[in-house]
Order: C-alpha cells, then sequence, then structure tokens
C-alpha cells in the first residue's frame, strides 16, 4: 500500500533551500517519489496526516551512547548487568527518536555488545528507537579512557567489562575480528585519556600510532572503518595519520591537526554542548575536582576549535555524546554550533547528510529523495530562522510510520 505525505516546506538539505508545496509519495518505508505542485497524486495512495510545515530529514547522532544510565565521574556498569543496561537502552532509544533523531552512530558501551541487541531489538520492531551504527565495545589500552577504572580492580571484572582492552597490534586485530563478529558496525578506539574516566589525562596518548593503523587495516579488511576518540593534539594527528575516518571530540586540537583533517577529509565530530551539561552536573552531584578540571580544559577549547575548523573547510558530523546527557535533550547541541559560527542549515545539514555520509549511510538516510528512508521531522517553524525550533518536533516520522511521542 502506498502512502502520501503532504509537505508545505521540505527542507533540501544539499542547498539548505526551501522546496514548497511538495509531497512524499512511499512504498513501504521509503520514498518512491518526491513529488512537485504539478505532479499528479496517485488515486490509491493514502494519507499520512502530520503536524508542522516545516519539515527536514530525520536528524542523526553521530556520537551516541544508547545504552545505559547517564555516564558520571564514577566506576561505570560496575553493579549492573548486562540486562540492567539493556533496559536502560530501550528507554534511551525510546527518548532518542522521540526528540526527533532517527539514526544513531552508537560508538560504544562498556558491556560488550549490549548496543548490538538493543539495534537488533529495534530492527525487529520490538521497542522503538533509531537506526543504530554500533561498535560492540572499546578498543583502549589497561586502565585507559575505555576501562573500567577508579575503584574497582581490573583483575575481578568480568569479561564481558574487559573486552576491548589490548596492548599490541596483535590484539588490536583479533580484538577488531572478535568486534566485527559479534556485530559491530564501527570500530572505536580510545587514543587518548578522557574526561570522565578517573585517572586519564584528556591530552595523554595511549594507543600508539601502530596499534591505531592495525585498527584501521582490520577494520578495512572486514568493510568497517575506524572513529578515534582523541581530545589531544597529538592523539589527534596520531589518529589521522593512521587513516581513522573520523575523531571523536577534538577538543585540544592544534592548528596542524585541523589542517590534516581538512587535507585528508579526516571528519571530526564535536560535542560542543556536553561541557556544560558536565560543569553545572558535576558540580551539583559533587563529582571530583580532577573531573571538573579536566571539563574545564577542554570545554572552550574544544569550541575555539570547532570554529577554527569551521572556516578551515574540516567536515563537521553532528555528534552529542548522548549519556552523558539526558537523550531526549539531543538537539540542543544544533543551537551551539550555530552560536559558533555555522549557519542553521549547516548545522542541520552536519546533523543530516554530512553524518550520514561519514556513516556510509547516504543511500539510506540524510536527505529526502527517492529511495531514501522516509524519516522525517516536522517542526512549526522555521528552523533556517529560529534553530532552536528542532528541539520541540511536532511530528517525528521513521520508515513512513509516525512515533508516538508521548511523554511517558
Amino acid at each position: 500500500m502506498r502512502r502520501l505525505i503532504a509537505v508545505p516546506h521540505l527542507l533540501d538539505v544539499e542547498t539548505g533551500a526551501w522546496l514548497d508545496d511538495r509531497r512524499l509519495l512511499l512504498d513501504g518505508d521509503r520514498i518512491e517519489a518526491v513529488l512537485g505542485p504539478s505532479e499528479a497524486t496517485p488515486a490509491d495512495a493514502v494519507p499520512v496526516p502530520i503536524i508542522g510545515d516545516w519539515v527536514v530529514p530525520g536528524l542523526i547522532d553521530g556520537h551516541s551512547h544508547q545504552v545505559g544510565d547517564l555516564e558520571y565521574a564514577g566506576i561505570p556498569a560496575v553493579g549492573r548487568s548486562p540486562a540492567q543496561e539493556a533496559m536502560s537502552g530501550v528507554r534511551n532509544a525510546r527518548d532518542t527518536l522521540r526528540a526527533g533523531f532517527t539514526s544513531v552512530r552508537d560508538v560504544g558501551t562498556f558491556w560488550a555488545f549490549v548496543d548490538v541487541a538493543l539495534r537488533e531489538a529495534i530492527d525487529a520492531g520490538w521497542t522503538p528507537g533509531p537506526r543504530m551504527q554500533c561498535a560492540g565495545a572499546y578498543i583502549t589500552c589497561p586502565g585507559g579512557g575505555g576501562e573500567v577504572t577508579g575503584e574497582a580492580p581490573s583483575m575481578g571484572l568480568p569479561d564481558g567489562l574487559r573486552f576491548g582492552v589490548v596492548r599490541d597490534p596483535g590484539e588490536v586485530r583479533e580484538r577488531v575480528r572478535a568486534l566485527v563478529a559479534g556485530g559491530a558496525d564501527v570500530i572505536k578506539c580510545i587514543v587518548t585519556g578522557a574526561v570522565l574516566t578517573r585517572g586519564t589525562t584528556p591530552s595523554d596518548v595511549e594507543l600508539a600510532e601502530p596499534l591505531v593503523r592495525a585498527a584501521v587495516e582490520e577494520a578495512s579488511a572486514h568493510g568497517r572503518y575506524v572513529a578515534a576518540h582523541a581530545h589531544g593534539a597529538e592523539g589527534i594527528k596520531i589518529a589521522i595519520r593512521a587513516g581513522v575516518r573520523s575523531i571523536e571530540h577534538a577538543s585540544l586540537i592544534d592548528d596542524e591537526g585541523i589542517a590534516m583533517a581538512a587535507d585528508t577529509g579526516t571528519y571530526l565530530v564535536m560535542d560542543v554542548y556536553d561541557g556544560d551539561w558536565i560543569d553545572a552536573e558535576g558540580r551539583r552531584a559533587g563529582w571530583p575536582a580532577e573531573t571538573l578540571a579536566k571539563n574545564d580544559a577542554t570545554t572552550q577549547a574544544q569550541r575555539d576549535n570547532f570554529t577554527k575548523a569551521l572556516a578551515a573547510g574540516v567536515r563537521l558530523a553532528y555528534g552529542t555524546d548522548s549519556g552523558v546527557y539526558p537523550h531526549r535533550m539531543v538537539a540542543i547541541q544544533l543551537g551551539y554550533q550555530v552560536r559558533l559560527g555555522q549557519t542553521p542549515a549547516e548545522a542541520i545539514r552536519s546533523a543530516t547528510l554530512t553524518v550520514a555520509t561519514m556513516m556510509g549511510w547516504e543511500d539510506r538516510v540524510g536527505a529526502l529523495r527517492t529511495g531514501r528512508f522516509a524519516d522525517l521531522v516536522a517542526v512549526d517553524a522555521d528552523p533556517l530562522v529560529d534553530i532552536e525550533v528542532l528541539r520541540r518536533p511536532r511530528t517525528v516520522v521513521k520508515g513512513g510510520a509516525p512515533v508516538d511521542l508521548g511523554t511517558g
């Protein structure tokens, strides 16, 4: 059965122009055609009513953590079973979808492969949520930014919490193969220390270039790519030289690193809202001074470097680190990116076509075109005038089916 969605204003994300009076003809969960004002409507097409005259493609979060409770400055995942983490993921996936994000790249979970199980449940229609690319686990050094560190002794941790811990290139290759076999779509390497992981320093290199290169080569052999968590300038350059597809965070990137990213086409995924949440929540909850100091050292630097990377023509893909803050807030970063120099059209493109291309999904999501999934967000006002309206979707459609936006 074919269906039809009438769209008063449809955003062409590539040009940034509004296309007026369009109709999306759907065949199953895909767009069969985008009909213009003078084109006839097929008589057998059943209307799908939507609320909101301004329609953009379904949004995409390129750096999401769907699994588990909110991250904090404690010991992650310890004391929680994989089943508990998965059930938290059910809630998070529902909230992400209701926020207008119909696809995500989930870049890691401490309990290995819980993200893959969530993806499979969503794809089977058992629970609502976005389309997911999954990392399965983190490739990290012992005690590194992707390890469970702090008060918990590593020797006593279950294997599922230490799945991606590596010491040499051979172990990296073996772990990449195991991740792919377990269902990973993307390989996540923790190249530098992290803000929230205790005992690590964001500027410190934790995976040397031969290990990152081994991950890139092994991932490529299996049709996958590598996303590199890297705050520090040297770690970023190591990752770019090794051939990763994207740099996550990129907080302390220097001018040389920006030039390298521009020259190689490496994507930067910069979570420029995240620091405000960590500062406010951390001070409210009494997080360690070490954590708050690391956040202070990276937040404004990252924002300044976002603006510099934008001016240099670097590919900037939308990614939020949702899971550090609530998934229902995932659109808040759009306004931050506009305040840091992007036009509203550029910010929306970063969260649609650009991130879809980074993920290798430009043939299925990121634009409302023939052959793509019928994923869209409708709002009451022009987001090119007020980007914040995208934080209040009136209609979300995934695969041609309207999403229940209830608050329960």
